[in-house]
């Protein structure tokens, strides 16, 4: 039997709704009287001050019916489950098994008091409904049916379903924060029961989400596990920013992830996207009468799934702070958002310049711009937006605010402005110590909490995919390099997503889960857990899943272009354990086992097009999806290739590397869909690790007798100088043409006049190079080689040039120390650029030689 009981008057609930002025979303949909308007929306058409009259009302009967009872305390619980305990996500801070399962009858019955939360309500029926029960009772407290097969109860922990969850495990409910809940799964009495407590209306919705994925289907019809969970979240923001720059969401991308982020205990979403004009560049224009009542849907979508809808306007563009009738434009276009039924504000005063004022007269109120006289102009009028407008309903959220320097960790003028001057209760945000940084350690957050006199509130930057190095990729990886403990010192994170919304569910799910519990994090076991969900369970299609995400797994950082995470680490470990097995002669169990691999990748395209359950989700990812088929065929050509050479049929394998040259080459026309991100491109799939491999194939291939006599690529172990490096960057020096790394490339100054040098450090045979060239490459071009580095020999002239991956035999006089690709000639009116180049031989010491094979 399941019992909904009443909410609202939780004390602990209330002291957390009191908290952060939520009062009206206590119970969201399942209080009618909070409701004040005819359509039963929040918010109406009513005025500011009407509304807070009602609530403040409100407010004080709730206070003189809640006991005064203190906040419970932080303290981790133990994350644990049972082995054969379903997976729960996001990971609850405590399940443990108390029992043996409990299959689901037919005829279940459910039971709630009057005002439960209603998509708590209907969440639980359509799951019972999916899991088989033919015959679901939906009766209120007092009318519980006799002899029921199951009892599923939810209720408010102070309430009848709190007491059934502490009969069933034998101990009291403990006090839990605000959105939290209790669920168990036992006998109360002789009654099977399986009993949800909230410490509020959300509290209740994610007990009824966890319940969702505890029922497992089974032979006959389902059944659940006999568990005790306690559960709460570690921050209290948890959701996305729809941020980026380029084509912003559709409106039934809007809604569709409104319903996701409900399933993944999410609860906010921040609407800012960059490229809406109302949103930043026409701030101050009302938005038309068909854009509000989208927002006005998306503001009940968020409701129904217990997810704030936050609304952010950027005015910083163009705003002069001391102009009246622009703070007056400012509220009035909050208002309009107020009277949809928003609650919750931001003002992004992000990617704003604060060396030039918008207007003269600020040059008068403030003074000379600069980073302090910024933050005063900011700091009064989020202080005036906050006093005015915000603090007169208690309805409302805390104001959210993201700052002119919202990255690194040092001080300055403009934060000690928002340190000192901006209200107490106005949420920050930070993105950590880059905009997208390779880490965030506990010690980052617990600074940017000093340096803005608050606990922030994270803005990650991660999935998003607007930068120019993100062009032509997804981002697929799950979350991680995020210390565990963060959450003490953040009010959340809200990820700023891709461009693709329904493909960034991926690494979303992973970003709940972490928000949630980040103790207990685990990104593998997340990554499986969101290709299953995006599957529905289906775990055939799952791992087609992930090895499709591993091949989009690369980002980058910014500012700066350091990855972040490296491209396909799954692939990179089975190529690297390819070679090594090849040079160690065990080439009949490697073959084998990267051949079942390509097959999978080759295949994974076919079997996520026939069982994702989600289209958009097809629809985001075609393109690449048609670019994995076609290098996907192209790495089992190359498999098949080395397996064809390696049994003596030169001919057959000549035909299989010719076969994937073409496939790899038809792969390179497939481009990102134009529009959609701010930089087009083409598509990226495992860029630095499959072409790699692939071109290694083609070499071994191409100079098999060479390579089985014991060369190797002397180029790993040397080191590379120089004519020139372009405009004297570090990600075009030198040695990016003898990292391995395909993403890397050198490139000079744009004279013809320019060359690259390895220096190796033992004298050593050299016999073959190999260079892949970028479009900027060398219409001519020798190879010289040197013992001293002063007498030079040419091994090799190459004129005309094919550009693109060139093998060049070399003939050299004997052991050499260095060796130089010397342009003649460029191709293009830019420098040479060179991704990589190979120098293939053995170092003149027999020992040398044995100890690098």
């Amino acid at each position: 039997m399941l019992v909904l009981g009443r909410i609202g008057l939780n004390p602990i609930a209330f002291a957390h709704i009191v908290r952060r002025r939520l009062i009206p979303g206590i119970a969201r949909d399942s209080v009618p009287q909070i409701r004040l308007d005819e359509s039963g929306r929040e918010g109406g058409a009513v005025s500011v001050r009407t509304r807070c009259i009602a609530v403040i009302s409100l407010v004080s009967l709730m206070a003189a019916a809640a006991p005064a009872q203190a906040r419970p305390g932080t303290t981790q619980a133990t994350g644990t489950r049972g082995a054969d305990i379903p997976a729960v996500s996001p990971v609850p801070q405590s399940i443990e098994r108390i029992g043996p399962d409990v299959q689901l009858p037919a005829s279940v019955a459910i039971v709630h008091d009057l005002g439960v939360d209603k998509p708590a309500l209907d969440l639980v029926t359509s799951l019972l409904d999916n899991a088989g029960v033919t015959h679901v009772r939906v009766v209120p407290r007092g009318q519980e049916p006799r002899g029921a097969g199951v009892l599923i109860s939810l209720g408010a922990i102070d309430g009848p379903a709190g007491a059934e969850v502490a009969a069933i495990t034998g101990s009291p409910v403990p006090e839990l924060p605000a959105e939290g809940y209790a669920l168990a799964v036992g006998e109360v009495g002789d009654q099977r029961t399986v009993a949800l407590a909230g410490a509020d209306a959300d509290g209740l919705y994610y007990a009824a989400q966890t319940l969702r994925q505890l029922v497992q289907p089974d032979t006959v019809r389902a059944k659940l596990p006999a568990v005790a969970i306690q559960d709460y979240p570690a921050m209290p923001l948890r959701g996305s920013i729809e941020g980026f720059y380029g084509s912003p969401w559709t409106h039934a991308e809007r809604l569709d992830q409104l319903a996701f982020y409900g399933d993944v205990k999410m609860n906010t979403y921040v609407y800012a996207p960059k490229d809406d004009p109302y949103h930043r560049a026409r701030w101050r224009d009302p938005y038309p009468a068909d854009k509000l009542a989208e927002l006005a849907e998306l503001v009940d979508q968020a409701r129904r799934h217990h997810v704030e809808f936050t609304f952010a306007l950027s005015p910083g563009v163009s705003i002069c702070y001391a102009d009246q009738s622009d703070y007056a434009a400012l509220v009035a276009k909050l208002q309009a958002m107020y009277d949809l039924g928003v609650r919750v504000f931001s003002i992004p005063l992000d990617d704003i310049s604060y060396t030039r004022w918008n207007c003269a007269a600020d040059q008068a109120a403030y003074g000379v711009p600069s980073a302090a006289t910024a933050g005063r102009a900011q700091v009064e009028l989020l202080n005036r937006l906050n006093r005015e407008f915000i603090a007169m309903c208690e309805d409302m959220q805390p104001l959210q605010m993201v700052p002119t320097e919202y990255r690194t960790l040092t001080d300055s003028a403009y934060r000690r402005e928002i340190r000192e001057n901006l209200d107490a209760d106005i949420e920050v945000m930070w993105t950590g110590v880059l905009t997208i940084p390779t880490q965030i350690t506990v010690d980052d957050v617990a600074r940017a909490a000093q340096l803005f006199g608050r606990n922030t509130f994270l803005w990650e930057n991660y999935p998003v995919n607007d930068l120019r190095d993100a062009a032509g990729r997804l981002l697929l990886a799950p979350y991680q390099t995020r210390e565990p403990g963060i959450s003490q010192h953040l009010t959340g994170i809200v990820s700023n997503p891709m461009n693709q919304a329904a493909a960034g569910k991926i690494a979303l799910f992973t970003i709940a889960d972490f928000s949630w519990n980040d103790h207990a994090y685990d990104m593998d076991r997340s990554w499986r857990a969101a290709a299953r969900y995006l599957t529905g369970g289906n775990d055939v299609a799952a791992q087609a899943v992930l090895d499709f995400a591993d091949l989009n797994y690369a980002t980058f950082t910014w500012p700066g272009s350091q990855p972040w995470l490296r491209q396909a680490p799954e692939l990179r470990r089975r190529t690297t354990q390819f070679w090594r097995d090849w040079e160690a002669g065990d080439r009949e169990d490697g073959l084998s086992s990267m051949s079942a691999y390509a097959a999978r990748i080759a295949e994974a395209p076919r079997i996520l097009r026939d069982a994702i359950v989600d289209p958009a989700f097809l629809d985001d990812v075609n393109n690449w999806l048609d670019a994995t088929d076609l290098w996907g065929r192209a790495l089992v050509a190359s498999v098949n290739a080395l397996a064809a050479r390696h049994d003596g049929n030169t001919a057959a394998a000549d035909a299989l590397v010719n076969e994937a040259r073409t496939l790899r080459t038809e792969a390179g026309l497939i481009r990102a869909p134009k529009g959609e991100n701010r930089y087009d491109g083409v598509v990226k799939i495992g860029d630095g690790v499959l072409d790699a491999f692939l071109d290694e194939a083609a070499r071994r291939i191409q100079l098999w007798d060479l390579f089985e006599s014991g060369a190797q690529n002397l180029s790993l172990t040397a080191t590379a100088t120089a004519s020139s490096t372009e405009s004297n960057l570090p990600q075009f020096s030198p040695h990016n043409a003898i990292d391995g790394d395909m993403r890397t490339r050198w490139s000079s100054a744009r004279t013809d006049d320019q060359w690259l040098q390895v220096e190796f450090a033992e004298p050593s045979y050299v016999t073959a190079a190999g260079l892949i060239w970028e479009s900027a490459c060398a219409s001519a071009y020798e190879i010289q080689v040197s013992a001293n580095g002063t007498d030079w020999h040419t091994a090799a002239s190459v004129s005309p040039s094919n550009c693109g991956i060139e093998t060049v035999a070399l003939d050299a006089p004997g052991p050499v120390t260095f060796v130089r690709v010397q342009g003649l000639g460029r191709k293009t009116q830019y420098g040479y650029s060179l991704w990589e180049l190979w120098l293939y031989g053995t170092p003149s010491s027999p020992t040398e030689a044995v100890s690098a094979r």
